[in-house]
Formats: C-alpha cells, structure tokens, sequence
C-alpha cells in the first residue's frame, strides 16, 4: 500500500469515511499551513487564528463524517470555503454586532441582545436538562479529550495555553479537541441528545 502522503486528498477523504483517522491528520498536515496562514492573515491576532483553525478542521471532520463532502478533486476548494465561511460567522457573531436594529425608534436598549430576558421558561428547562446530559457525556470521556474539552469550553483556553498546562504540543491538544467533540457526538447520538451543530 501507497505511503498516505503519496494518496491524492479524495483517496484520503474516502479513507476517513471508512475510519483511518491518520488520513484525516495527513490532510490536516497538509493543508494545516495555508489555513492557519489564511486565518493568521486576515485576524491578525496569533490566538485566535488558532482557535478558528481549531473549530474549521472540527467543523470539516464532522461533515466529512456525515457524509457532506462530494466534490471529487475539490477537496481543496471545498476547504477553503469552509475557512472563508467561518471567519464571516465569526465576524458576524462579534460582540460588536449583537444588537439587533429597531428602526421605529432613535435608541432602544432592550434590543440588545446582551440585556434581553429569556422569558421562554420551557425552553430554559430543555436547555438546562440537555446540558446536563452533555455534562453527563462528558464524564465518559477519556481523560485527556475531556481535560482539553473543559480547558476550552469552560475555561476558555487558549490551544496554545491548553498545549502548556498539559505538557503536550499544540498539534495534540488540537488532536484532542477534535475526537473529544467526535466521540460526543457520536455518544449523543445513540442516546437520542441534541447537540447544536
């Protein structure tokens, strides 16, 4: 058998379909330059460019594991789409741009989304209890993913900083990450739990 990086990208998409997760990380080194480049480039700010770097390589797992991606010989194409897509996401859901317009009125402070009240209590109790059972998953998971997964998600940790708690590289701790967030999927959906994608 051929060394992976001597397979095209669409031999190692299909070899990630079916389970090899070193095609997935020989694409990942791949590609990993000119996206973290891309990133670097239009953020301008070292951490952040690795967390985008993170979530669209999570993000791109999860849809070739869902069968999303189907453009034969484009794999680099439908890449960068999805990087371009997720950095307008993310200016899009800044801080800066959370207010919502009114235009019947000159100032109008309840239309910040910040300040709103969620007087949905129902769905106040749904959240709640989902996120219990994704706590409750997250217990199941091996100790170093869930180490990583809670140093991001809770502590909000920096890859960087998650690599030097750890003693492990960046590259591990991103690798973590990403089958921390597989394998709660994968557990919430044989236990019928929502997940917001």
């Amino acid at each position: 058998m051929k060394n992976l990086y001597e397979l095209t990208d669409e031999q190692l998409v299909s070899m990630f379909q079916e389970g090899n997760n070193n095609a997935f990380d020989t694409l990942l080194k791949r590609y990993e330059s000119k996206v973290f480049s891309y990133l670097l480039f239009s953020v301008k700010n070292q951490e952040l460019a690795e967390d985008l770097f993170q979530d669209v390589f999570v993000k791109m797992v999860v849809r070739i594991k869902n069968g999303q991606y189907a453009e034969n010989g484009k794999f680099a194409s439908w890449m960068m789409r999805i990087v371009h897509n997720h950095l307008i996401d993310h200016y899009r859901t800044s801080p800066s741009d959370r207010i919502i317009s009114n235009d019947e009125s000159e100032i109008d402070l309840f239309n910040n989304a910040d300040l709103a009240v969620n007087e949905n209590r129902e769905q106040e109790m749904i959240d709640q209890q989902t996120l219990a059972e994704v706590k409750g998953l997250i217990a199941l998971l091996p100790e170093p993913q869930r180490e990583v997964l809670l140093m991001r998600v809770y502590d909000e940790l920096s890859f960087k900083e998650i690599a030097q708690k750890t003693n492990c590289s960046i590259n591990t701790a991103l690798g973590r990450m990403r089958y921390a967030i597989l394998n709660l999927r994968h557990m919430a959906f044989e236990r019928g739990i929502s997940m917001a994608s």
